[in-house]
């Protein structure tokens, strides 16, 4: 079974997160964060890869730490989840869309963190929800779960969707990427022999 737990805690947040790659997509997120629940739901749901997350943060201040903490945490679960990344296909992709929204994301979990951001959100919020928020859990989960990750915003007018497509694009990319593959499910898939 390749699962993993974290727990972090700072003086902003307590997160406690636990993953398993060979997942349904079954998600129980309480976070205090409506919006980014939703989100974490369908980042589960469409990567397969179960997801439980529980958040308590400095939510009297804003949402900024509660949602970059739970990224830095959930990078870190998927990084113990995969060990050593033996056997797994490694890239993943995805072109989705949503209404207006068409995102397109491309990974590599190649221990190398790197975010290209091509998203321009048209709305600073969604609800109560601030929109940069967005790029901060991103920008946490590549860091801290050492993913070089490309996500584009090829078209998209309305905020919601294009948040929502974000995570479900990086989910079904994830998807690919923690696969084991049947035709070299023993091998580190890297000519260096470790990632």
């Amino acid at each position: 079974m390749r699962s993993h737990s974290i727990t972090r805690s700072t003086a902003e947040t307590d997160i406690e997160v636990s993953v398993q790659l060979d997942g349904t997509g079954r998600y129980d997120n309480q976070t205090g964060v409506g919006f980014f629940d939703h989100m974490l739901d369908q980042l589960a749901r469409h990567s397969l890869i179960d997801l439980s997350v529980r958040a308590k943060g400095d939510l009297h201040v804003d949402d900024h730490h509660t949602v970059e903490d739970t990224g830095i945490a959930l990078g870190q679960a998927l990084a113990g989840a995969l060990g050593d990344k033996r056997g797994i296909v490694r890239y993943g992709s995805c072109l989705l869309p949503m209404d207006d929204a068409l995102v397109r994301c491309a990974l590599d979990l190649s221990a190398r963190p790197y975010l290209i951001w091509n998203v321009d959100m048209p709305t600073a919020k969604i609800g109560t929800f601030d929109t940069e928020l967005v790029r901060e859990f991103f920008t946490a989960l590549a860091t801290h779960g050492g993913i070089t990750l490309h996500i584009d915003l090829l078209h998209g007018i309305n905020s919601h969707h294009i948040a929502e497509a974000t995570f479900k694009s990086v989910a079904r990319a994830l998807r690919q990427a923690v696969e084991t593959d049947p035709r070299k499910s023993d091998a580190i898939p890297s000519t260096k022999g470790a990632l």
